[in-house]
Protein backbone atom coordinates (compact mmCIF):
# COMPACT_ATOMS: atom_id res chain seq x y z
CA UNK A 1 0.00 0.00 0.00
CA UNK A 2 1.24 3.66 -0.49
CA UNK A 3 -0.07 7.07 0.90
CA UNK A 4 0.78 9.38 -1.17
CA UNK A 5 0.94 13.82 -0.23
CA UNK A 6 2.01 16.05 -2.94
CA UNK A 7 3.84 19.08 -1.53
CA UNK A 8 5.20 22.00 -3.49
CA UNK A 9 8.04 24.08 -2.01
CA UNK A 10 5.78 26.96 -2.01
CA UNK A 11 3.60 27.99 0.59
CA UNK A 12 -0.53 28.55 -1.16
CA UNK A 13 -0.49 32.30 -0.47
CA UNK A 14 -3.24 33.43 1.63
CA UNK A 15 -5.00 36.51 2.07
CA UNK A 16 -4.59 38.33 -1.04
CA UNK A 17 -5.96 41.51 -1.91
CA UNK A 18 -7.24 42.03 -5.19
CA UNK A 19 -5.41 44.07 -7.62
CA UNK A 20 -6.21 47.46 -6.64
CA UNK A 21 -4.68 50.59 -9.12
CA UNK A 22 -3.29 54.05 -7.77
CA UNK A 23 -2.59 56.89 -9.13
CA UNK A 24 -2.63 60.94 -8.56
CA UNK A 25 -0.96 63.76 -8.82
CA UNK A 26 1.12 65.93 -6.46
CA UNK A 27 3.01 69.34 -8.32
CA UNK A 28 5.74 69.38 -5.86
CA UNK A 29 7.02 65.59 -6.66
CA UNK A 30 9.58 64.93 -9.38
CA UNK A 31 9.10 61.80 -10.74
CA UNK A 32 10.78 62.34 -13.85
CA UNK A 33 11.47 59.20 -16.14
CA UNK A 34 9.37 57.08 -13.96
CA UNK A 35 6.02 58.01 -15.10
CA UNK A 36 3.95 54.98 -16.04
CA UNK A 37 1.57 52.14 -15.06
CA UNK A 38 3.39 48.86 -13.19
CA UNK A 39 1.71 45.89 -11.75
CA UNK A 40 3.73 44.38 -8.47
CA UNK A 41 3.09 41.94 -5.83
CA UNK A 42 4.12 42.23 -2.14
CA UNK A 43 4.08 40.22 0.52
CA UNK A 44 3.45 41.38 4.13
CA UNK A 45 2.67 40.28 7.50
CA UNK A 46 0.02 37.89 8.02
CA UNK A 47 -0.99 39.72 10.84
CA UNK A 48 -4.87 40.71 10.19
CA UNK A 49 -4.95 44.73 8.73
CA UNK A 50 -1.39 45.00 7.73
CA UNK A 51 -1.84 44.21 4.18
CA UNK A 52 -4.80 46.60 4.06
CA UNK A 53 -2.70 49.23 5.47
CA UNK A 54 -0.47 48.59 3.39
CA UNK A 55 -2.96 49.04 0.26
CA UNK A 56 -3.79 52.51 1.63
CA UNK A 57 -0.15 53.35 2.02
CA UNK A 58 0.87 52.53 -1.53
CA UNK A 59 -1.95 54.32 -2.52
CA UNK A 60 -0.76 57.08 -0.80
CA UNK A 61 2.56 56.72 -2.02
CA UNK A 62 0.91 56.91 -6.04
CA UNK A 63 -0.64 60.39 -4.81
CA UNK A 64 2.91 61.97 -3.66
CA UNK A 65 4.25 61.06 -7.08
CA UNK A 66 2.72 62.37 -10.21
CA UNK A 67 2.48 60.21 -13.33
CA UNK A 68 3.38 56.70 -11.09
CA UNK A 69 0.38 54.04 -11.11
CA UNK A 70 0.98 51.07 -9.49
CA UNK A 71 -1.55 48.27 -9.37
CA UNK A 72 -0.54 46.49 -6.51
CA UNK A 73 -1.37 42.50 -5.28
CA UNK A 74 -1.13 42.87 -1.56
CA UNK A 75 -0.90 39.53 -0.20
CA UNK A 76 -0.56 38.31 3.62
CA UNK A 77 2.75 35.76 3.94
CA UNK A 78 4.68 34.78 7.09
CA UNK A 79 8.06 36.45 7.46
CA UNK A 80 9.97 32.87 7.24
CA UNK A 81 7.93 31.28 4.75
CA UNK A 82 8.46 34.41 2.19
CA UNK A 83 12.12 34.02 2.74
CA UNK A 84 11.65 30.37 1.60
CA UNK A 85 9.66 31.42 -1.03
CA UNK A 86 11.90 33.76 -2.73
CA UNK A 87 14.95 31.60 -2.07
CA UNK A 88 13.23 28.49 -3.61
CA UNK A 89 11.97 30.80 -6.99
CA UNK A 90 12.88 34.18 -6.82
CA UNK A 91 11.32 34.26 -10.30
CA UNK A 92 7.88 33.47 -8.92
CA UNK A 93 8.38 35.57 -5.56
CA UNK A 94 7.38 39.41 -4.75
CA UNK A 95 8.47 42.24 -6.23
CA UNK A 96 8.51 43.81 -2.45
CA UNK A 97 8.54 41.30 0.56
CA UNK A 98 8.84 41.45 4.53
CA UNK A 99 11.35 38.71 6.05
CA UNK A 100 13.28 38.71 9.25
CA UNK A 101 16.72 39.47 10.07
CA UNK A 102 17.82 35.75 9.82
CA UNK A 103 16.85 35.05 6.61
CA UNK A 104 19.27 37.65 4.71
CA UNK A 105 22.21 35.56 4.22
CA UNK A 106 20.37 32.98 2.67
CA UNK A 107 18.21 35.73 0.25
CA UNK A 108 21.61 37.35 -0.78
CA UNK A 109 22.90 33.80 -1.61
CA UNK A 110 19.75 33.39 -3.71
CA UNK A 111 19.97 36.65 -5.81
CA UNK A 112 16.74 37.64 -4.19
CA UNK A 113 17.81 41.12 -2.94
CA UNK A 114 18.25 44.08 -5.32
CA UNK A 115 21.24 46.09 -3.55
CA UNK A 116 20.71 49.70 -2.46
CA UNK A 117 22.08 52.47 -4.19
CA UNK A 118 24.31 54.68 -2.44
CA UNK A 119 22.27 57.63 -2.29
CA UNK A 120 19.53 55.84 -0.97
CA UNK A 121 21.49 54.41 1.60
CA UNK A 122 23.05 56.98 2.97
CA UNK A 123 18.92 57.80 3.18
CA UNK A 124 18.03 54.83 5.26
CA UNK A 125 21.20 55.19 7.02
CA UNK A 126 20.63 58.50 8.31
CA UNK A 127 16.43 57.75 9.15
CA UNK A 128 17.11 54.39 11.22
CA UNK A 129 18.79 53.37 14.25
CA UNK A 130 22.49 51.84 13.98
CA UNK A 131 21.08 48.42 15.10
CA UNK A 132 18.60 47.92 12.16
CA UNK A 133 21.07 48.96 9.22
CA UNK A 134 23.60 46.45 10.29
CA UNK A 135 20.61 43.76 10.68
CA UNK A 136 20.17 45.09 6.40
CA UNK A 137 23.25 44.79 5.47
CA UNK A 138 25.78 42.21 4.46
CA UNK A 139 29.87 42.71 3.92
CA UNK A 140 29.08 46.56 5.05
CA UNK A 141 26.45 47.00 1.63
CA UNK A 142 22.93 47.45 2.52
CA UNK A 143 21.02 44.75 0.57
CA UNK A 144 17.48 45.71 2.52
CA UNK A 145 15.72 48.45 4.45
CA UNK A 146 15.22 48.08 8.51
CA UNK A 147 10.86 48.00 8.71
CA UNK A 148 11.23 47.60 12.90
CA UNK A 149 13.37 47.33 15.96
CA UNK A 150 10.96 45.29 17.58
CA UNK A 151 12.05 41.63 17.28
CA UNK A 152 13.14 40.83 20.36
CA UNK A 153 11.13 39.33 23.48
CA UNK A 154 10.23 40.05 27.26
CA UNK A 155 8.12 39.09 30.09
CA UNK A 156 4.16 39.71 29.85
CA UNK A 157 2.66 39.18 33.52
CA UNK A 158 -0.68 39.20 35.76
CA UNK A 159 0.05 41.54 38.28
CA UNK A 160 -2.69 40.26 40.58
CA UNK A 161 -0.36 37.44 40.69
CA UNK A 162 3.29 38.67 40.23
CA UNK A 163 4.29 40.98 42.38
CA UNK A 164 6.31 44.05 41.88
CA UNK A 165 8.91 43.23 44.54
CA UNK A 166 9.68 39.77 42.90
CA UNK A 167 9.90 41.17 39.33
CA UNK A 168 14.05 40.55 38.78
CA UNK A 169 13.86 36.93 40.55
CA UNK A 170 13.16 34.28 38.18
CA UNK A 171 13.19 31.93 40.96
CA UNK A 172 10.77 34.60 42.92
CA UNK A 173 8.39 34.37 39.82
CA UNK A 174 8.04 31.17 39.66
CA UNK A 175 7.48 30.65 43.27
CA UNK A 176 4.16 33.24 42.59
CA UNK A 177 3.62 31.41 39.61
CA UNK A 178 2.92 28.03 41.74
CA UNK A 179 1.59 29.26 44.76
CA UNK A 180 -1.50 30.69 42.49
CA UNK A 181 -1.61 27.55 40.65
CA UNK A 182 -0.66 29.13 37.50
CA UNK A 183 2.00 28.80 34.67
CA UNK A 184 5.09 30.04 33.52
CA UNK A 185 5.13 29.95 29.83
CA UNK A 186 8.50 29.97 28.12
CA UNK A 187 9.23 28.03 25.14
CA UNK A 188 12.60 26.66 25.75
CA UNK A 189 12.02 23.06 23.98
CA UNK A 190 10.63 24.55 21.23
CA UNK A 191 12.55 28.04 20.14
CA UNK A 192 16.66 28.25 20.54
CA UNK A 193 15.21 31.87 19.64
CA UNK A 194 14.31 31.84 23.63
CA UNK A 195 16.17 29.38 24.74
CA UNK A 196 19.31 31.80 23.83
CA UNK A 197 18.74 33.79 26.93
CA UNK A 198 20.08 32.29 29.40
CA UNK A 199 23.73 31.64 27.61
CA UNK A 200 23.47 35.12 26.93
CA UNK A 201 22.83 35.53 30.44
CA UNK A 202 26.29 33.70 31.31
CA UNK A 203 28.63 35.56 28.69
CA UNK A 204 28.01 32.88 26.41
CA UNK A 205 28.12 33.50 22.68
CA UNK A 206 27.23 32.13 19.15
CA UNK A 207 28.41 34.62 16.38
CA UNK A 208 28.41 33.42 12.73
CA UNK A 209 30.56 34.58 9.94
CA UNK A 210 29.67 34.98 6.16
CA UNK A 211 31.34 35.33 3.03
CA UNK A 212 30.07 38.73 1.22
CA UNK A 213 28.12 36.44 -0.67
CA UNK A 214 26.58 35.33 2.05
CA UNK A 215 27.93 31.72 2.73
CA UNK A 216 28.78 30.94 6.28
CA UNK A 217 32.33 30.42 6.70
CA UNK A 218 33.20 30.14 10.42
CA UNK A 219 31.23 30.53 14.00
CA UNK A 220 32.50 31.75 17.58
CA UNK A 221 30.17 29.78 19.67
CA UNK A 222 31.18 29.20 23.41
CA UNK A 223 27.98 27.48 24.85
CA UNK A 224 30.12 24.34 25.50
CA UNK A 225 32.14 25.80 28.26
CA UNK A 226 31.40 26.19 32.11
CA UNK A 227 29.63 29.20 31.41
CA UNK A 228 27.12 27.49 29.07
CA UNK A 229 26.34 24.54 31.95
CA UNK A 230 25.69 27.50 34.38
CA UNK A 231 23.50 28.56 32.28
CA UNK A 232 21.72 24.80 31.86
CA UNK A 233 21.15 25.33 35.70
CA UNK A 234 19.74 28.20 35.04
CA UNK A 235 17.65 26.97 33.01
CA UNK A 236 16.30 23.85 34.88
CA UNK A 237 14.62 26.40 37.30
CA UNK A 238 11.97 27.18 34.67
CA UNK A 239 12.14 23.56 32.80
CA UNK A 240 11.90 21.53 35.94
CA UNK A 241 9.20 24.11 38.01
CA UNK A 242 5.65 22.32 37.80
CA UNK A 243 4.15 26.04 36.49
CA UNK A 244 6.13 25.45 33.00
CA UNK A 245 4.46 25.21 29.82
CA UNK A 246 6.95 25.02 26.72
CA UNK A 247 4.95 27.88 24.77
CA UNK A 248 5.42 31.59 23.76
CA UNK A 249 1.41 32.23 23.16
CA UNK A 250 0.12 35.34 25.51
CA UNK A 251 -3.74 32.94 24.86
CA UNK A 252 -2.03 30.92 27.69
CA UNK A 253 -3.13 33.96 29.78
CA UNK A 254 -6.99 32.72 28.85
CA UNK A 255 -6.17 29.00 29.25
CA UNK A 256 -8.14 26.37 31.58
CA UNK A 257 -5.14 26.12 33.89
CA UNK A 258 -3.97 29.93 33.18
CA UNK A 259 -0.52 31.37 32.72
CA UNK A 260 0.37 34.15 34.68
CA UNK A 261 3.41 35.03 32.76
CA UNK A 262 4.29 34.60 29.18
CA UNK A 263 7.87 35.40 27.59
CA UNK A 264 6.78 36.87 24.28
CA UNK A 265 7.15 40.37 22.39
CA UNK A 266 5.49 42.84 20.61
CA UNK A 267 3.70 41.15 17.81
CA UNK A 268 1.32 39.96 20.80
CA UNK A 269 0.48 42.53 22.60
CA UNK A 270 -2.96 43.19 22.08
CA UNK A 271 -3.57 40.09 22.54
CA UNK A 272 -1.91 40.30 25.92
CA UNK A 273 -3.77 43.17 27.04
CA UNK A 274 -7.24 41.92 25.56
CA UNK A 275 -6.73 38.71 27.83
CA UNK A 276 -5.64 40.46 31.21
CA UNK A 277 -7.66 43.73 31.26
CA UNK A 278 -6.66 45.85 33.98
CA UNK A 279 -4.08 43.15 35.17
CA UNK A 280 -1.74 43.35 32.13
CA UNK A 281 1.86 44.67 32.56
CA UNK A 282 5.16 44.17 30.79
CA UNK A 283 8.70 44.10 31.85
CA UNK A 284 12.30 43.00 31.17
CA UNK A 285 12.96 39.59 32.10
CA UNK A 286 14.17 38.59 35.14
CA UNK A 287 17.39 37.37 36.81
CA UNK A 288 18.59 33.90 38.15
CA UNK A 289 20.88 32.37 40.59
CA UNK A 290 23.39 29.85 40.53
CA UNK A 291 25.96 29.02 42.87
CA UNK A 292 24.88 31.98 44.89
CA UNK A 293 25.46 34.19 41.45
CA UNK A 294 23.18 36.42 39.63
CA UNK A 295 22.44 36.36 35.84
CA UNK A 296 20.21 39.02 33.96
CA UNK A 297 18.59 36.74 31.56
CA UNK A 298 19.69 37.86 27.99
CA UNK A 299 17.81 37.88 24.61
CA UNK A 300 17.88 38.30 21.12
CA UNK A 301 17.40 41.66 19.50
CA UNK A 302 16.46 41.86 15.72
CA UNK A 303 14.43 43.69 13.36
CA UNK A 304 12.04 43.25 10.02
CA UNK A 305 13.11 43.96 6.63
CA UNK A 306 11.37 45.13 3.20
CA UNK A 307 13.11 43.73 0.16
CA UNK A 308 13.11 44.38 -3.42
CA UNK A 309 13.44 41.97 -5.90
CA UNK A 310 15.66 42.54 -8.71
CA UNK A 311 14.16 43.34 -11.63
CA UNK A 312 15.10 43.04 -15.96
CA UNK A 313 12.79 46.54 -16.12
CA UNK A 314 15.17 48.86 -14.59
CA UNK A 315 12.39 51.72 -14.98
CA UNK A 316 9.82 49.22 -12.63
CA UNK A 317 12.88 48.58 -10.28
CA UNK A 318 13.76 52.07 -9.84
CA UNK A 319 10.01 52.70 -8.92
CA UNK A 320 10.40 49.64 -6.49
CA UNK A 321 12.97 51.10 -4.52
CA UNK A 322 11.38 54.64 -4.26
CA UNK A 323 8.18 52.49 -2.82
CA UNK A 324 10.28 50.45 -0.36
CA UNK A 325 11.65 53.41 1.12
CA UNK A 326 8.26 54.61 1.43
CA UNK A 327 6.98 52.44 2.92
CA UNK A 328 9.65 51.93 5.47
CA UNK A 329 10.14 55.92 6.04
CA UNK A 330 8.45 57.85 9.13
CA UNK A 331 4.81 58.63 8.17
CA UNK A 332 4.43 54.60 7.05
CA UNK A 333 6.28 53.51 10.56
CA UNK A 334 4.08 55.62 12.20
CA UNK A 335 0.97 54.38 11.15
CA UNK A 336 2.24 50.60 11.95
CA UNK A 337 2.43 51.27 15.30
CA UNK A 338 -0.34 52.95 16.06
CA UNK A 339 -2.48 50.47 14.58
CA UNK A 340 -0.23 47.55 15.32
CA UNK A 341 2.47 48.55 18.31
CA UNK A 342 5.58 47.51 15.71
CA UNK A 343 8.29 48.97 17.29
CA UNK A 344 10.04 51.91 14.67
CA UNK A 345 13.29 51.60 13.39
CA UNK A 346 12.92 55.22 12.44
CA UNK A 347 14.78 57.59 14.63
CA UNK A 348 11.94 60.23 14.51
CA UNK A 349 9.15 57.75 15.40
CA UNK A 350 11.47 56.27 18.20
CA UNK A 351 11.37 59.33 19.47
CA UNK A 352 7.85 60.46 19.62
CA UNK A 353 5.97 60.63 23.07
CA UNK A 354 3.44 57.56 21.75
CA UNK A 355 6.40 55.48 21.37
CA UNK A 356 7.70 56.48 24.45
CA UNK A 357 4.81 55.83 26.43
CA UNK A 358 4.09 52.29 25.20
CA UNK A 359 3.81 50.09 27.98
CA UNK A 360 5.46 47.20 26.16
CA UNK A 361 7.97 48.90 24.11
CA UNK A 362 9.15 50.05 27.09
CA UNK A 363 9.98 46.94 28.21
CA UNK A 364 11.17 45.64 25.09
CA UNK A 365 13.63 48.88 25.60
CA UNK A 366 14.64 48.05 29.12
CA UNK A 367 15.25 44.73 27.76
CA UNK A 368 17.96 45.80 25.17
CA UNK A 369 20.21 46.52 27.38
CA UNK A 370 20.68 42.83 27.91
CA UNK A 371 19.80 41.76 24.17
CA UNK A 372 22.28 40.59 21.51
CA UNK A 373 21.84 41.64 18.02
CA UNK A 374 20.56 38.82 15.58
CA UNK A 375 23.20 38.31 13.11
CA UNK A 376 23.32 35.79 10.24
CA UNK A 377 22.70 32.16 11.97
CA UNK A 378 22.66 29.06 9.98
CA UNK A 379 19.81 27.55 9.38
CA UNK A 380 20.72 24.37 10.96
CA UNK A 381 21.58 25.74 14.00
CA UNK A 382 17.65 26.48 15.15
CA UNK A 383 17.05 22.96 15.40
CA UNK A 384 20.13 22.08 16.78
CA UNK A 385 19.86 24.69 19.85
CA UNK A 386 17.04 23.12 21.14
CA UNK A 387 18.48 19.93 22.21
CA UNK A 388 20.12 20.67 25.42
CA UNK A 389 16.93 22.07 26.58
CA UNK A 390 14.71 18.74 26.17
CA UNK A 391 17.89 16.99 27.55
CA UNK A 392 17.93 19.31 30.83
CA UNK A 393 14.69 18.75 31.60
CA UNK A 394 15.37 15.50 32.73
CA UNK A 395 18.55 15.52 33.49
CA UNK A 396 19.82 14.85 36.82
CA UNK A 397 23.69 15.43 36.92
CA UNK A 398 26.18 17.72 35.70
CA UNK A 399 27.68 15.42 33.40
CA UNK A 400 24.14 14.76 31.57
CA UNK A 401 24.26 18.62 31.01
CA UNK A 402 27.87 18.52 30.04
CA UNK A 403 27.50 15.80 27.57
CA UNK A 404 24.49 17.55 25.81
CA UNK A 405 26.47 20.72 25.51
CA UNK A 406 29.07 18.70 23.69
CA UNK A 407 26.32 17.14 21.65
CA UNK A 408 25.91 20.53 20.67
CA UNK A 409 29.02 21.42 20.00
CA UNK A 410 29.90 18.30 17.29
CA UNK A 411 26.88 19.07 15.94
CA UNK A 412 27.83 22.30 15.20
CA UNK A 413 30.85 21.98 13.98
CA UNK A 414 29.55 18.94 11.42
CA UNK A 415 27.76 22.15 9.78
CA UNK A 416 31.21 23.07 8.50
CA UNK A 417 32.49 19.85 7.98
CA UNK A 418 29.80 18.50 5.64
CA UNK A 419 31.07 17.14 2.23
CA UNK A 420 29.39 18.46 -0.82
CA UNK A 421 27.25 15.06 -1.29
CA UNK A 422 25.80 15.77 2.51
CA UNK A 423 24.96 19.31 1.21
CA UNK A 424 22.67 17.84 -1.90
CA UNK A 425 21.73 14.98 0.26
CA UNK A 426 17.84 14.47 1.58
CA UNK A 427 16.67 13.36 5.13
CA UNK A 428 13.37 12.79 6.76
CA UNK A 429 13.07 14.81 10.33
CA UNK A 430 10.17 14.23 12.57
CA UNK A 431 8.50 12.65 15.31
CA UNK A 432 9.83 9.09 14.54
CA UNK A 433 11.00 6.27 16.66
CA UNK A 434 10.71 8.91 19.66
CA UNK A 435 13.69 11.47 18.24
CA UNK A 436 11.19 14.57 18.39
CA UNK A 437 12.62 15.97 15.38
CA UNK A 438 16.17 15.82 16.49
CA UNK A 439 17.87 12.98 14.03
CA UNK A 440 17.93 13.50 10.36
CA UNK A 441 16.85 10.06 9.10
CA UNK A 442 19.21 9.17 5.90
CA UNK A 443 17.68 8.72 2.31
CA UNK A 444 19.45 7.36 -0.48
CA UNK A 445 19.31 8.39 -3.92
CA UNK A 446 18.44 6.15 -6.60
CA UNK A 447 19.25 5.40 -10.13
CA UNK A 448 16.20 6.84 -11.26
CA UNK A 449 16.87 10.13 -9.23
CA UNK A 450 14.39 8.96 -6.34
CA UNK A 451 15.07 9.50 -2.42
CA UNK A 452 14.33 6.61 -0.18
CA UNK A 453 15.01 6.09 3.42
CA UNK A 454 17.87 3.56 4.11
CA UNK A 455 15.64 1.79 6.84
CA UNK A 456 11.79 0.87 7.04
CA UNK A 457 10.34 3.14 10.03
CA UNK A 458 7.24 2.41 12.79
CA UNK A 459 4.89 4.90 11.82
CA UNK A 460 1.61 5.70 14.18
CA UNK A 461 -1.00 7.80 13.33
CA UNK A 462 -0.46 11.33 13.63
CA UNK A 463 3.50 10.84 13.06
CA UNK A 464 4.54 14.46 11.87
CA UNK A 465 7.23 14.61 9.64
CA UNK A 466 9.48 16.80 6.63
CA UNK A 467 12.14 15.82 4.39
CA UNK A 468 14.81 18.38 3.96
CA UNK A 469 18.23 18.81 2.00
CA UNK A 470 21.98 19.44 3.55
CA UNK A 471 20.45 19.23 6.91
CA UNK A 472 18.77 22.35 6.82
CA UNK A 473 15.28 24.20 6.53
CA UNK A 474 17.10 25.92 2.89
CA UNK A 475 14.92 23.39 1.38
CA UNK A 476 12.02 21.29 2.48
CA UNK A 477 9.37 19.60 1.58
CA UNK A 478 5.73 19.23 3.29
CA UNK A 479 2.19 19.49 2.88
CA UNK A 480 1.37 23.40 1.64
CA UNK A 481 4.46 24.54 4.05
CA UNK A 482 3.09 22.38 7.45
CA UNK A 483 4.12 18.74 8.39
CA UNK A 484 3.52 15.66 6.99
CA UNK A 485 1.26 13.90 8.92
CA UNK A 486 0.35 9.72 8.96
CA UNK A 487 -3.02 9.26 8.75
CA UNK A 488 -2.64 5.19 8.80
CA UNK A 489 -0.02 3.48 10.95
CA UNK A 490 2.17 1.28 9.52
CA UNK A 491 5.86 -0.08 8.89
CA UNK A 492 6.80 2.31 6.09
CA UNK A 493 10.01 3.23 4.05
CA UNK A 494 9.87 7.22 2.50
CA UNK A 495 10.49 8.23 -0.72
CA UNK A 496 10.86 11.36 -2.12
CA UNK A 497 10.77 12.25 -5.53
CA UNK A 498 11.86 15.95 -6.67
CA UNK A 499 10.00 17.91 -9.97
CA UNK A 500 11.65 21.05 -10.12
CA UNK A 501 10.65 22.87 -7.54
CA UNK A 502 8.13 20.52 -6.18
CA UNK A 503 8.51 17.01 -4.35
CA UNK A 504 6.17 13.90 -4.25
CA UNK A 505 6.57 11.78 -0.79
CA UNK A 506 5.36 8.56 -0.96
CA UNK A 507 4.86 6.01 2.12
CA UNK A 508 5.36 2.73 0.88
CA UNK A 509 4.90 0.11 2.96
CA UNK A 510 6.99 -2.92 4.28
Amino acid sequence: MKKRFTAGLALAMSLALGMTACGGKNEESNTGDLKGTYDITVWVSEVDGVKELTQKQIEAFCKENEGIVINATVEGVSESESATQMVNSVEDGADIFCFAQDQLARLVMAGALNKLGTQTAEKVKGMNDAGAVAAASVGGELYCYPLTSDNGYYMYYDKSVIKEEHLDSLEDIIADCEAANKMFSMNLEGSAWYNAAFFFATGCVSEWQTDASGVFTSVNDTFNSDAGLTALKGMQKVLKSKAYISSDSVADFAAAVPSAVVISGTWAVNKAKEALGDNFAATDLPSFTVDGKSYHLGSYSGNKLLGVKPQTDAKKGAVLQQLALYLTGETCQAERFSDFGWGPSNLNVQASDAVKADVALSALAAQSAYATPQGNIHGSWWDIAKLYAVTAKEATTDDQLKAALADYKAAIDGLFAMSAEEREAFTVIGDINGDGWSIDLPMEKQADGTWITTEAYELAEGNQFKVRQGKSWDVAFGVNGENFVVETAGKYKIKLTVNGEEGTVELIAQ
